[in-house]
């Protein structure tokens, strides 16, 4: 397996985990109050949109040449932390 395919493997299992919690997220506040329940799915919808931007930042990765995927990985890496920062903060949030 070349390094772009083991990478690609491995942003796919962390997006995987990633849209599980958000799933997770959207499933605890269909019981809160409604006050509650827009001001989240506001940044749950925020949060889907970086998950969508993560995809398509992969399908770049995919479509490049072996030479040419390391100069997407920053970009890639930039929308997973990204991502990963809204997750923690979100979860953060929940615990409230």
């Amino acid at each position: 397996m070349s390094t772009k395919e083991a990478y690609k493997q491995k942003i796919n299992a962390e997006l995987g985990l990633a849209q599980a919690k958000l799933v997770e997220f959207k499933a605890e506040i269909k019981n809160s109050a409604a006050d509650v329940r827009i001001k989240y799915n506001e940044h749950l919808d925020e949060l889907q949109g970086m998950v969508d931007t993560t995809k398509e930042k992969l399908k770049e990765l995919d479509n490049a040449g072996e030479d040419a995927w390391e100069h997407l990985k920053e970009g890639i890496e930039s929308a997973w932390d990204s991502l990963g920062t809204a997750l923690k903060d979100t979860t953060e949030k929940f615990k409230k």
